[in-house]
């Protein structure tokens, strides 16, 4: 998955304001205890950082 997909799925789900708000602030579980943005910044694939958004508040399967 590309970061420009990514980002258009989180626009989508949480709204362009919130995605990166979240992005930012919310730690995951699934990602060790690390934001999106960290987890993006230390190398993490976008598919996989998705994958841990989705699970972490259950996205329907057709979403992700």
């Amino acid at each position: 998955m590309r970061l420009t997909e990514f980002w258009a799925k989180m626009d989508t789900r949480f709204g362009s304001a919130y995605a990166e708000s979240f992005a930012r602030d919310h730690v995951l579980a699934g990602l060790g205890g690390a934001t999106v943005e960290a987890a993006l910044a230390r190398g993490d694939d976008a598919k996989a950082v998705w994958r841990a958004v989705c699970d972490e508040f259950g996205v329907p399967a057709r979403e992700r």
